[in-house]
C-alpha cells in the first residue's frame, strides 16, 4: 500500500548559515552604525541582542528574510518574549521541529473531515499517511499544504 510520512523539520546547518548572514548584513546597516548589536546561536536557540526594544524588531527581521533566503519556512521560528539587563534588550528565538501531539490531532482531524480514504497513524513526531490509492494521498499533501498551520510540514518516504 502506498504511504507517505508528514514531518516537521529543519536544516540547522541552514539556520547557522541564515544567523551568519544578517550577521553581515547587520555590520552594513546604516541604521545600526554605532549600536551594540548582535545575533547569536547556541544549542538550536538564536540569541538577538540590541539596545532598544525596536531594534530586535527589526533584528527578527533580517533573521527571518535570511531564513527564507535560506530556504527555511519563518513559521518555524517562535520569538520568546523580550527582557532587558540594563542597557541591553535580548530575545530568543526557538525553531519549531517534529510534529507535536495538539498538531497532530488537528491534522487527522482535518484528512478525516474530508473522508479522504487514507488512514493516519501518529509515529513520535511524525505521522504515517497509508491509502490503497496514490491519488488519495497527493489529495492528502495537497490540503496539508493548503491548510494555514503555524508550522511548516514537509513529506517523506513517499512509498508506491
Amino acid at each position: 500500500m502506498p504511504s507517505f510520512d508528514i514531518v516537521s523539520e529543519i536544516d540547522m546547518a541552514e539556520v547557522q548559515n541564515a544567523v551568519d548572514n544578517a550577521n553581515r548584513e547587520l555590520s552594513t546597516r546604516f541604521d545600526f552604525r554605532g549600536v551594540k548589536a548582535s545575533f547569536a546561536i547556541t544549542n538550536d536557540v538564536a540569541k538577538l541582542s540590541a539596545e532598544h526594544d525596536s531594534q530586535l524588531r527589526q533584528l527578527a527581521d533580517m533573521l527571518r528574510t535570511n531564513l527564507v533566503k535560506r530556504g527555511i519556512d519563518a513559521r518555524a521560528m517562535t520569538l520568546e518574549t523580550p527582557s532587558s539587563s540594563g542597557k541591553t534588550w535580548t530575545q530568543a528565538v526557538k525553531f519549531k521541529e517534529g510534529v507535536d501531539q495538539p498538531t497532530s490531532k488537528k491534522l487527522i482531524k482535518l484528512i478525516k473531515d474530508k473522508k479522504l480514504k487514507v488512514q493516519v497513524a501518529v509515529q513520535g513526531e511524525q505521522l504515517r499517511v497509508t491509502g490503497k490509492k496514490r491519488d488519495d494521498l497527493q489529495a492528502v499533501m495537497a490540503l496539508i499544504k493548503a491548510t494555514e498551520l503555524e508550522q511548516a510540514f514537509q513529506f517523506n518516504n513517499f512509498r508506491d
